[in-house]
């Protein structure tokens, strides 16, 4: 830490004399000594930045923590010194115990573009906090260990599991309603029910580091929910994802390049119910009823790229995917199997180190091959051709840092689908959504998300019957979620979320409020 001590200007002989006296001694780790020459050279009119730097690494080393601070706020004013006393302020105060003024300083040493090793050593810092290291001293962190080690393979795993409570288990309307869909018009009365579940979301990573700048992976994830009561059992959902690939990761000081490709196999299972009343949904055929529940189970597989460039303050990057869905067959009705591609990319402009700027554009389609589209009069012939939906996205996103451990942030953006056969599904969708993020303290960790969408249908009718007027859909989700770090593995999660759906057809509006609290493990 004492390496920039050539860099001083040239003053009075007796206070450059004292200076580099003082340097020698704190090499040798004299330090009381060191602070005596050190306070010399003040005395004699040295009052350079650099010298506020080693005399605030020498009281860290003799264990004067009050008095390093104060040469390092002095020291942190020289722009050419800030990061390097940002960094070693964090060691300060988490050799006090201050572990959260410690963090804040790491955030900022990590967050800055000018020095790379300093953000590694950040980095590292960081980790050890997190995983509850009492101290980090400043003399056993040389360049030569700064290094953060690449091991041959590694295993990631983490595991939630919970309790929630659900007020609306199948999404039922709150109001009566005349079913235009059915030509006799019936009053439909629905019947919200509600129930607890069990929330499960399992992820494993094994990577292989066989090379410097790439590596390769294979990874599991599960998730679902499984309600309770048998008379819900109904709501219960699963959904299991398989995926390996390679990831390329090559950094420079002012830049950086990320490639990232994976082929994905998942397969999805829940019950097609009826929103008013949860049983199983069925078609009349001319052998009687048939029960067409399986009809929403599906495989889908396939691979996907991305490729990131970035520089100090701009990034570029492009994705590209694609995907069959394979639905169960009901036979008794279309199937939904269909193919899923994607094109995309983005552009990221950082203003200050606390913000950015990010537009996207999104080009994707769904192609459907055994689900005849809707004619301009809501009618749904065998003998039309099959579904086509293409899609056009614009978005914006801005996020605002605060401090070290808050930000927030608002996005903004637009979907035009194009109904490739008459337009009669064409819709545009604006969508608004806000982000906050919080850390109060380093194990506390505080999340809020909002969404809001509005759906404009020009061609298509609610309940697809013309009597029943245009479709209109607006939705509105809200969801909080707080994590407590019990231990560097551990941690309790709590997760509070609000839905809300209005539309001019009935059967698709809705409110619906659940929450959950569980735990998670991560190795």
């Amino acid at each position: 830490m004492l390496c920039l001590a050539p860099l001083q200007a040239s003053y009075a002989l007796t206070a450059d004399q004292a200076f580099e006296d003082g340097n020698r001694l704190a090499r040798d780790d004299l330090h009381w000594a060191a602070l005596l020459r050190y306070e010399q050279a003040l005395e004699a009119g040295m009052n350079s930045a650099v010298l506020y730097y080693n005399i605030g690494v020498t009281h860290y080393r003799a264990g004067q923590h009050n008095r390093a601070r104060e040469a390092f706020l002095i020291a942190q004013q020289a722009p050419g010194l800030r990061v390097m006393t940002q960094f070693n302020l964090g060691l300060n105060e988490n050799a006090v115990g201050d572990i959260d003024k410690a963090l804040e300083y790491f955030y900022m040493a990590r967050d800055q573009r000018e020095n790379r090793q300093i953000r590694r050593l950040a980095r590292t810092a960081i980790a050890r906090l997190e995983k509850e290291q009492e101290q980090i001293e400043l003399e056993e962190i040389p360049e030569e260990k700064a290094r953060i080690e690449r091991e041959y393979t590694n295993f990631d795993l983490s595991a939630y599991v919970g309790y929630g409570s659900d007020d609306n288990v199948y999404r039922a309307p709150s109001v009566s309603y005349f079913d235009y869909s059915d030509p006799d018009l019936p009053l439909v009365t629905p019947e919200p029910m509600s129930g607890g579940f069990i929330p499960v979301d399992i992820n494993l990573k094994y990577n292989i580091n066989s090379y410097l700048l790439e590596s390769f992976y294979a990874a599991y994830r599960m998730t679902g929910r499984l309600y309770q009561d048998e008379e819900i059992e109904n709501a219960d959902e699963f959904s299991h994802e398989i995926s390996f690939g390679s990831s390329y990761l090559k950094q420079e000081e002012e830049r950086s390049r990320r490639v990232f490709s994976a082929f994905t196999f998942a397969q999805h299972e829940e019950t097609y119910f009826d929103p008013d009343d949860g049983t199983e949904r069925q078609v009349d055929t001319v052998l009687g009823p048939e029960l067409i529940g399986d009809r929403m189970n599906y495989k889908r597989y396939g691979p996907e790229f991305a490729w990131v460039q970035a520089f100090r303050k701009f990034a570029l990057g492009l994705r590209v995917k694609g995907q069959l869905w394979n639905y169960d067959n009901p036979k008794a009705v279309p199937e939904y199997d269909h193919e899923y591609f994607v094109f995309a990319a983005h552009a990221q402009y950082s203003f200050t180190e606390t913000s950015l700027l990010r537009f996207t554009v999104d080009r994707y389609s769904r192609r459907f091959s055994d689900r005849p589209s809707f004619d301009r009069d809501g009618n749904q012939f065998a003998s039309a051709p099959d579904v086509r939906y293409d899609y056009l996205a614009f978005g914006m996103t801005a996020r605002q840092r605060i401090t070290p451990n808050m930000w927030f942030g608002f996005n903004l953006e637009r979907t035009d689908r194009t109904d490739r056969y008459q337009g009669y599904y064409d819709y545009t969708r604006d969508e608004f959504g806000f982000d906050f993020s919080w850390t109060p303290t380093r194990r506390i960790k505080l999340e809020l998300a909002t969404n809001y969408r509005h759906y404009d249908y020009p061609h298509s009718y609610a309940y697809n019957n013309p009597d029943a007027g245009i479709r209109s859909l607006e939705t509105l989700r809200v969801n909080f979620d707080t994590e407590y770090r019990i231990t560097p593995r551990l941690s309790a999660n709590f997760e509070a979320e609000y839905r809300e759906s209005s539309s001019s057809d009935i059967r698709v509006s809705y409110d619906r409020t659940w929450f959950s609290l569980g735990l998670t493990w991560r190795q």
